[in-house]
């Protein structure tokens, strides 16, 4: 569950408007691609690690010098992982939108929520101790993460409702509009600024959106086609806020607590899980656990390797890929999700919503462009 997009005060307090923007600049280009795998998997964004890899490697090489060119190993460890990462996220959506197809398991969210919290958990864990030492535990106050930890529940369950109760083409649309929100709360939040042309890109982004949830909620005569309810998209939406505000906190902790994104993750996970366990057996409605085919029961198993996956190809991704890769990559999953999803919906080609698809994933591409021409411009 991949997310967060600057390096944020945790206090009012805020830097001069310059650095603030250079600070929006920085993670609005990283989160462009709508791919939010932090919400279905329980780990860390893509923007999370590229930024803390660069942070890492500022304090590691202080003295400027030629990069050296990557060996032929390292490219091909990089483009593995990177594979592994992108069939992961996209095998994620469409097994949990098979899981949510049935319509016990569809009532049984925060089961599992808490299932892929304690997958989350379980893999940290493991890659923190000894043997492996992928990174360093620390340990931080359950009070201290309870808000965090509430967030984080927030932003899978209702993320995961609107799959369940929308097309996949919908609700991977509809997580676009994660980049022009998590900007918004920047600006109110710590008076961060875009580029006037990157504000620009994103109108035609919100407006494709806009197009698709008005014809994917049309009711349609033919039983084949899959469409979005009301609900669907009332979920999407409170999830992409969900999301959002998750995206904003988790910087803004790392940062209050001075630990990285996993060191994070490995704390409030539990947490979350224990959380709803709370809520659970008020929430939920449960299947006959034993009436349940096996099928779905490897289905479940596969959602949680996948979420396994996902965070463990993020350890080998982190500071070998540049944002230009990163954010490509990212558009590409887009496009694969968007484009298997409109394959298996069973709509015609000349349906309407098709346009609003292209215009919100080319007015996000056309945002990531600018992005990054401007930050490679201010880093001259």
């Amino acid at each position: 569950m991949a997310f967060s997009n600057s390096h944020h005060d945790p206090g009012p307090s805020v830097a001069p408007s310059q650095a603030n923007s250079s600070r929006s600049e920085k993670q609005s280009f990283s989160s462009s691609d709508g791919i939010d795998t932090n919400q279905i998997s329980g780990g860390p964004s893509r923007q999370d690690e590229t930024e803390e890899a660069l942070w890492e490697k500022d304090i590691a090489e202080p003295e400027p010098h030629l990069p050296e060119p990557p060996s032929r190993s390292s490219l091909f460890k990089a483009s593995f992982w990177i594979a592994v990462n992108t069939l992961a996220t996209i095998g994620i959506v469409f097994t949990n939108k098979a899981i949510f197809s049935d319509p016990s398991l569809k009532l049984a969210q925060l089961t599992f929520a808490a299932f892929h919290f304690f997958m989350t958990w379980l893999l940290l864990y493991t890659l923190s101790r000894p043997r492996f030492a992928y990174f360093v535990p620390r340990r931080t106050t359950i009070r201290e993460v309870i808000p965090l930890s509430i967030a984080m529940s927030l932003n899978v369950v209702l993320p995961n409702l609107s799959l369940a109760y929308s097309s996949v083409t919908f609700y991977q649309v509809a997580r676009i509009l994660l980049t022009p929100t998590v900007a918004t709360m920047d600006f109110f939040l710590y008076h961060t600024t875009l580029p006037r042309n990157a504000i620009i890109a994103l109108i035609p982004a919100c407006t494709g959106v806009g197009v698709v949830s008005y014809y994917d909620s049309l009711p349609t005569d033919d039983v084949k086609v899959q469409t979005t309810s009301s609900i669907g998209v009332v979920f999407a939406f409170t999830g992409i806020f969900a999301s959002s505000l998750y995206a904003v906190w988790v910087k803004s902790y790392q940062r209050k607590l001075q630990i990285s994104s996993m060191q994070l993750l490995l704390n409030q996970a539990p947490v979350s899980a224990f959380l709803l366990l709370y809520v659970i057996p008020f929430v939920d409605t449960f299947p006959i656990w034993t009436q349940l085919p096996l099928n779905k029961w490897l289905m479940i198993l596969t959602s949680g390797i996948f979420a396994a996956l996902i965070n463990l190809s993020q350890f080998f991704i982190i500071g070998q890929t540049s944002p230009v890769s990163s954010t490509v990559v990212g558009h590409l999953k887009t496009c694969l999700i968007v484009t298997l999803g409109w394959v298996t919906s069973g709509r015609s080609v000349s349906d309407k919503s098709i346009v609003g698809v292209f215009v919100a994933v080319g007015g996000i591409i056309l945002y990531s462009v600018v992005m990054l021409r401007y930050t490679a411009r201010g880093s001259k």
